[in-house]
């Protein structure tokens, strides 16, 4: 069998299926001639799945077991409640010789593909974790395939906050293009603008022209600290999973909407808060696509609704710069990190 720039040969069940749907991967250290090696740093497990792993699991052991075990059975970190998992940094150990690629063994990167398709091996059964983060410190190994894509870490920022921005990097990036394509000045509201893509995504859309911004955070302490960071122009408190709450916190309906919540629920709210003619961006990997298809159906709402696929040309440089440039977003997201370094 030949390799696949796409990982078909990495697929170990069931066949014919890509390595995203596929239950199980080969995180054999053997490179096919178009695959780059990686040892395996740090993994930075997605919101909405480490909040599920949180709540099912409850103590931090049983948490740190769990992950452990799910790459374990699956050669991959895919949440099979969720079904999403996160991205990692690690160090070049081998590239192959018909790596298209572009990286250097040595080279220090984050991957920018999802953990669900990323074959790996954990090699020290996580026991640097403590579980309570969703950054995860281990040892291991991942395989790059030919149509992956990784970025190399930057000089300038520490570890955790590089690989917390490449983690999101795709909300800020097509959050500017759908803006730039609404009408000038368009209204904007981010659902869960205090979190990591929710902050970047109010940065974003005010680079792009936004007019009225609102931010939605579900508690008073958070939306203290979206005001604090100057990042809107409103801040609202509600609980995103309650459409009406919603609707009542926002007010005007929005010309656009950026779905940034790790909770799952929060579809209709987001419909209802949206004018009609307007577009619904869903980045949260809790989202519902049948909820939020039918929900606007049953409402009547005349609503584009765009997945955001994580990938956008240019999105990892788009989101460093963003970030450096917008002093209140990194000290959301430093604030962010101080908090979950706390014992």
């Amino acid at each position: 069998m030949s390799s696949s720039p796409y990982g078909l040969h990495r697929v170990l069940e069931p066949a014919g299926v890509l390595p995203q749907q596929a239950w199980r991967l080969s995180a054999e250290a053997r490179l096919w001639p178009d695959e780059v090696l990686i040892d395996v740093e740090r993994l930075n497990l997605d919101a909405a799945s480490f909040r599920q792993l949180r709540e099912e699991h409850g103590s931090p052991d049983a948490v740190r077991r769990a992950v452990a075990g799910i790459v374990e059975e699956r050669g991959k970190m895919h949440n099979p409640v969720t079904g999403s998992g996160g991205m990692l940094l690690g160090t070049v150990r081998s590239v192959g010789s018909e790596s298209p690629l572009g990286l250097t063994v040595g080279d220090r990167v984050a991957t920018l593909v999802s953990l669900t398709l990323t074959p790996l091996r954990i090699d020290d059964g996580l026991a640097d974790w403590s579980g309570e983060s969703e950054q995860v410190p281990c040892r291991g190994t991942a395989i790059l395939f030919g149509r992956s894509i990784a970025a190399v870490l930057p000089t300038d920022l520490p570890d955790e906050l590089a690989l917390s921005v490449f983690d999101v990097c795709g909300a800020p990036a097509l959050t500017d293009r759908v803006v730039r394509e609404a009408r000038s000045g368009s209204s904007v509201l981010v659902l869960g603008g205090g979190g990591k893509s929710g902050s970047l995504s109010l940065a974003s859309a005010r680079r792009a022209g936004a007019g009225r911004l609102v931010a939605l955070v579900p508690t008073e302490s958070e939306a203290a600290a979206v005001r604090a960071a100057g990042l809107a122009d409103e801040v609202v408190v509600a609980d995103a999973r309650n459409p009406v709450a919603v609707a009542e916190a926002v007010g005007t309906p929005v010309d656009v909407t950026i779905v940034c919540v790790d909770v799952p629920g929060c579809e209709h709210g987001a419909v209802l808060a949206t004018a009609d003619g307007g577009t619904i961006v869903f980045f949260s990997m809790a989202t519902s696509f049948s909820a939020a298809a039918l929900g606007a159906e049953g409402l009547a709402a005349d609503v584009r609704m765009i997945v955001g696929n994580g990938f956008v040309p240019g999105h990892a440089d788009f989101a460093l710069d963003l970030f450096r440039a917008t002093p209140g977003v990194r000290e959301l997201f430093e604030q962010r990190e101080r908090q979950t370094a706390t014992p």
